[in-house]
C-alpha cells in the first residue's frame, strides 16, 4: 500500500478508500522491527481482535513497537523512494531505457522498465537453461571464480516467481552499493551461462 501510494504520489488513504478493509506491515520497507495495522469496520476489526487472543497473540511493551511503527510512517515516502530508486537503478543497469539485462546484450534475461514502477523488479528469464531457479541458485552462491575476478564475493537473493522470472524486491536495508552489486553479479552470472 505505501509503496504504491509514493509511487502514484497519493495518499494512502486515497487507494485504501476503495477496500473493506486494509492491513499495513510496518516492517522492511517502513523499517520497524515488527508490527501491523488492520483498518475496517468495527465488527472486522473486533473479530480480528478476538481471534488474535484466542490464538494467544498479544504483545506487553507494545509502545515500544509502535514508536518505531510511527517513525517508519513519518519517512516512509523518503525510504520508499530511494527504494523505488534503487530498483529503477538495477533494471537501468548502466544502459538507461535498455535496462540491466539488456546492457548485458544477453539472451539469458530481460527487464520490462515501462514495468519497474516500485521497489520490485520483475526479470523475465529467456530460454530453457537455466530455469529461475538454476539461475537465483547462481545469483545467491559465491564461487572461487567469481572472487578471483571481480575480487568480491556477492550472494545475492532473489525469488525464482513463476515458470519464467524472478523477483528482485528493495527494501530500506538495501542500500545504493548492494544495488551496484547486485547488478554486477548478475552480470557475471548472465557471462558465465552464456560460455
Amino acid at each position: 500500500l505505501m509503496n504504491a501510494a509514493v509511487a502514484q504520489g497519493v495518499e494512502a488513504a486515497q487507494i485504501a478508500q476503495h477496500c473493506d478493509s486494509v492491513s499495513l506491515c510496518f516492517s522492511k520497507g517502513l523499517g520497524a522491527p515488527a508490527g501491523a495495522v488492520l483498518a475496517g469496520s468495527r465488527q472486522l476489526v473486533a473479530e480480528a481482535w478476538r481471534v488474535r487472543k484466542l490464538l494467544g497473540g498479544g504483545m506487553r511493551q507494545a509502545g515500544v513497537l509502535a514508536a518505531a511503527a510511527l517513525l517508519g510512517l513519518q519517512r516512509a515516502e523518503g525510504t520508499l523512494r530511494r527504494d523505488h530508486e534503487h530498483a529503477r537503478r538495477f533494471a537501468e543497469g548502466t544502459s538507461g531505457p535498455r535496462g540491466c539485462c539488456a546492457a548485458l546484450d544477453s539472451p539469458l534475461c530481460s527487464v520490462s522498465l515501462a514495468a519497474v514502477e516500485t521497489n520490485i523488479v520483475m526479470v523475465d528469464v529467456r530460454g530453457a537453461w537455466p530455469s529461475p531457479a538454476e539461475l537465483c541458485e547462481r545469483l545467491r552462491a559465491v564461487s572461487e571464480e567469481e572472487e578471483a575476478e571481480t575480487g568480491q564475493a556477492v550472494s545475492v537473493l532473489l525469488l525464482p516467481w513463476s515458470a519464467r522470472a524472478l523477483r528482485a524486491v528493495w527494501h530500506r536495508d538495501v542500500s545504493a552499493r548492494d544495488t551496484e552489486l547486485a547488478r554486477r553479479k548478475l552480470e557475471f552470472v548472465a557471462r558465465r551461462c552464456q560460455e
